[in-house]
């Protein structure tokens, strides 16, 4: 009897989870191999031509430099209150101050005990609480390109280039991992109403991530 209460939730969320992370190891491996066949091998080649521009003529583009770097700062802190909102939600139904979780339970296909309750607002919790972890982390390395990048090159000991963009290049990828987090939540959130909506949402996810993370061409330069 607890298999087949709870054999829809542990079969149908783990397959969406080991769908979407087949999705993005895939991803990965073609960022390395064929760079130029995501958006992002052709951004990071761009970033790494970004910040020597910047700093080459500092005094005519650091109004430039510090305003693009901002943008990417408020959209990181926008990321950071979203997670943060939605883990301090999600806290207060785990901790019973809202009584939403029985009329949930009437609703949903699978599990609806006090266990399953349980795991599914935890890991919820628990994606939105990386994300803003690493969505912060990604501001702490933004605000240190922002102070850095408008040092004059001729006052630079160890503040390179190199260095400037590897930390450009964390911050992005920080931020990136933020977010695939905060989509990941935001799917998951349909498991409080059942695991086909979950798998069903995660599966939709591939499609459309596939659309925003790749470029035609498949790579090939002229």
């Amino acid at each position: 009897m607890e298999w087949r209460s709870y054999y829809m939730d542990i079969v149908f969320v783990p397959l969406g989870l080991v769908i979407i992370l087949t999705y993005h190891v895939l991803l990965w491996h073609r960022i390395r191999t064929q760079p130029l066949a995501t958006v992002f091998g052709i951004d990071a080649d761009g970033r790494r031509l970004w910040v020597p521009a910047m700093m080459m003529d500092i005094d005519k583009k650091g109004i430039v430099a510090v305003q693009a770097i901002r943008n990417m700062i408020l959209s990181s802190s926008l990321m950071v209150t979203s997670s943060i909102i939605l883990s301090a939600g999600l806290g207060a139904v785990i901790s019973g101050a809202y009584n939403v979780k029985k009329p949930i339970n009437d609703l949903l296909f699978g599990a609806g005990g006090e266990f399953m309750v349980a795991l599914k607002y935890a890991t919820l919790l628990a994606i939105f609480i990386f994300s803003f972890l690493c969505h912060s982390q990604s501001i702490r390395f933004l605000n240190q390109v922002n102070i850095l990048i408008c040092i004059p090159q001729e006052m630079m000991n160890l503040v390179t280039p190199d260095y400037l963009t590897e930390l450009l290049e964390k911050a992005t990828i920080l931020n990136i991992v933020g977010n695939r987090l905060f989509y990941a939540g935001l799917s998951l959130l349909l498991w409080i109403f059942g695991p086909m909506l979950a798998l069903m949402c995660l599966v939709a996810m591939v499609p459309v991530l596939y659309s925003l993370d790749y470029v035609a061409g498949n790579g090939k330069t002229n």
